[in-house]
Protein backbone atom coordinates (compact mmCIF):
# COMPACT_ATOMS: atom_id res chain seq x y z
CA UNK A 1 0.00 0.00 0.00
CA UNK A 2 1.21 3.73 -0.73
CA UNK A 3 1.26 6.73 1.75
CA UNK A 4 -1.75 8.40 -0.24
CA UNK A 5 -3.78 4.79 -0.36
CA UNK A 6 -2.97 4.41 4.18
CA UNK A 7 -3.87 7.85 4.55
CA UNK A 8 -7.22 7.91 2.54
CA UNK A 9 -7.97 4.66 4.14
CA UNK A 10 -7.69 5.79 7.79
CA UNK A 11 -9.38 8.94 6.90
CA UNK A 12 -12.30 7.24 5.91
CA UNK A 13 -12.95 5.90 9.44
CA UNK A 14 -15.89 8.41 10.77
CA UNK A 15 -14.86 11.47 12.87
CA UNK A 16 -11.05 10.36 12.11
CA UNK A 17 -8.39 13.50 12.34
CA UNK A 18 -5.06 13.70 11.43
CA UNK A 19 -2.02 15.68 12.73
CA UNK A 20 1.53 16.10 13.21
CA UNK A 21 2.91 13.83 16.38
CA UNK A 22 6.75 14.25 16.91
CA UNK A 23 8.30 13.36 13.18
CA UNK A 24 5.09 11.33 12.29
CA UNK A 25 1.34 12.33 11.64
CA UNK A 26 -1.25 10.44 13.54
CA UNK A 27 -4.44 9.61 13.26
CA UNK A 28 -7.02 10.21 15.95
CA UNK A 29 -10.36 8.75 17.08
CA UNK A 30 -11.38 11.62 19.34
CA UNK A 31 -8.25 12.91 21.41
CA UNK A 32 -6.73 8.70 21.27
CA UNK A 33 -4.39 8.24 18.55
CA UNK A 34 -5.15 5.03 16.68
CA UNK A 35 -2.47 4.86 13.69
CA UNK A 36 0.35 7.08 13.04
CA UNK A 37 2.68 6.82 10.07
CA UNK A 38 6.37 7.98 9.22
CA UNK A 39 6.22 8.49 5.63
CA UNK A 40 10.15 8.75 5.29
CA UNK A 41 9.98 4.70 6.35
CA UNK A 42 6.78 3.83 4.87
CA UNK A 43 5.83 2.12 7.89
CA UNK A 44 3.00 2.42 9.90
CA UNK A 45 2.14 2.28 13.47
CA UNK A 46 -1.27 0.49 14.82
CA UNK A 47 -2.20 0.57 18.32
CA UNK A 48 -4.03 -2.69 19.20
CA UNK A 49 -5.15 -4.50 21.86
CA UNK A 50 -2.51 -7.38 22.82
CA UNK A 51 -4.67 -10.20 21.71
CA UNK A 52 -5.09 -8.55 18.27
CA UNK A 53 -1.50 -7.91 17.90
CA UNK A 54 -1.03 -11.41 17.85
CA UNK A 55 -3.91 -11.87 15.19
CA UNK A 56 -2.30 -9.71 12.86
CA UNK A 57 1.60 -10.49 13.01
CA UNK A 58 0.75 -14.05 13.14
CA UNK A 59 -1.16 -13.15 9.49
CA UNK A 60 1.25 -10.59 8.32
CA UNK A 61 4.05 -12.53 7.20
CA UNK A 62 7.23 -10.35 8.59
CA UNK A 63 5.18 -7.62 7.21
CA UNK A 64 3.19 -7.07 10.85
CA UNK A 65 5.61 -6.96 13.65
CA UNK A 66 5.71 -6.00 17.43
CA UNK A 67 6.84 -2.20 18.22
CA UNK A 68 10.02 -3.29 20.04
CA UNK A 69 9.43 -1.00 23.20
CA UNK A 70 6.34 -0.39 25.71
CA UNK A 71 4.11 0.04 23.43
CA UNK A 72 4.32 -3.04 21.82
CA UNK A 73 3.61 -4.92 24.96
CA UNK A 74 0.73 -2.90 25.15
CA UNK A 75 -0.19 -4.13 21.56
CA UNK A 76 1.19 -1.41 19.19
CA UNK A 77 2.99 -3.29 15.85
CA UNK A 78 4.66 -1.28 13.14
CA UNK A 79 3.57 -1.87 9.34
CA UNK A 80 5.74 -1.94 6.25
CA UNK A 81 3.25 -0.47 4.20
CA UNK A 82 5.22 -1.75 0.72
CA UNK A 83 5.05 -5.37 2.08
CA UNK A 84 1.70 -5.71 3.63
CA UNK A 85 -1.39 -7.22 2.59
CA UNK A 86 -3.90 -4.51 1.25
CA UNK A 87 -6.97 -6.42 2.62
CA UNK A 88 -4.82 -7.13 6.04
CA UNK A 89 -3.89 -3.79 6.52
CA UNK A 90 -7.64 -2.30 6.31
CA UNK A 91 -8.94 -5.01 8.75
CA UNK A 92 -6.01 -3.86 11.35
CA UNK A 93 -6.57 -0.25 10.75
CA UNK A 94 -10.23 -1.02 11.60
CA UNK A 95 -9.67 -2.74 14.63
CA UNK A 96 -6.88 -0.13 15.70
CA UNK A 97 -9.56 2.51 15.05
CA UNK A 98 -12.43 0.37 17.00
CA UNK A 99 -10.32 0.13 19.86
CA UNK A 100 -9.82 3.64 20.34
CA UNK A 101 -12.87 4.63 19.02
CA UNK A 102 -14.74 2.76 22.08
CA UNK A 103 -12.30 4.90 24.62
CA UNK A 104 -12.88 8.59 22.80
CA UNK A 105 -12.03 11.41 25.60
Amino acid sequence: MDIPSFRQLALSFPGTTESPHFERTSFRAGKKIFATLAEAEELACLMLSPEDQDVFVAMGKGAVYPVPNKWGEQGAIYVRLADVEDALLKDALEAAYQGKSAAKG
